[in-house]
């Protein structure tokens, strides 16, 4: 049973999903749901997500949605996942659900990049929580702050220029999962474009 990723590029979760399975080597097939055309919001997609966001998934019988309960799952019970996605340490685990509960009530709501400075990178680490490969909260975090590309370099440059941890720490991720996620972050570029003209 192949996996079914239902998305569209220009989420951000949708992103760091895709990227996961990707850098993982986990065989699934993208199935395209275009936000701007509202696809999300047919009832066949309903079926799949009540809640008609995306992303969502599909693993046999099996249905998914809520980007972080995805990537729990997917590094959870795919083989050959490396163990710092989602470590079977409780106590690393613990930590990593603390960003990913940290995430929904503040990064998403607009930019805390000073609490992500000062307190999820504190270790002088490539990543957060002090460690020293990507986990799940990495990834979606960054896939987060990344939206602000849209806006353009001023104010990428403004908003993020006095974050040199959080810069060094968006260049770790993107290092530790390229070539992916160049790759996905691509439709920003284009979108912009679109949007410029």
């Amino acid at each position: 049973m192949k996996l079914k990723v239902y998305a569209d590029r220009l989420s951000q979760p949708v992103r760091a999903v895709i990227i996961f399975c990707e850098v993982n080597g986990i065989d699934y097939e993208e199935i395209k749901v275009d936000l701007a055309n509202r696809e999300h919001l047919t009832p066949e997609f309903a079926e799949i997500n009540p809640m008609q966001q995306l992303p969502a998934i599909v693993h046999g019988s099996f249905k998914l949605f809520e980007s972080h309960a995805i990537l729990i799952y997917l590094a959870s019970s795919f083989p050959g996942v490396a163990d710092h996605w989602y470590p079977a340490d409780v106590y690393k685990r613990r930590k990593i659900h603390s960003v990913l509960d940290w995430h929904h009530s503040n990064l998403r709501r607009g930019p805390t990049l000073s609490k992500t400075e000062s307190f999820w990178l504190d270790d002088n680490r490539p990543f957060l929580l002090g460690q020293n490969q990507p986990s799940i909260a990495d990834l979606i975090l960054v896939c987060d702050i990344m939206q602000v590309k849209l806006v353009g370099e001023t104010d990428w440059n403004r908003l993020l220029g006095p974050y040199k941890k959080v810069q060094q720490w968006i260049e770790n991720t993107r290092n530790a999962t390229n070539p992916h996620f160049d790759e996905l972050h691509k439709v920003l570029k284009e979108l912009k474009e679109k949007l410029q003209n």
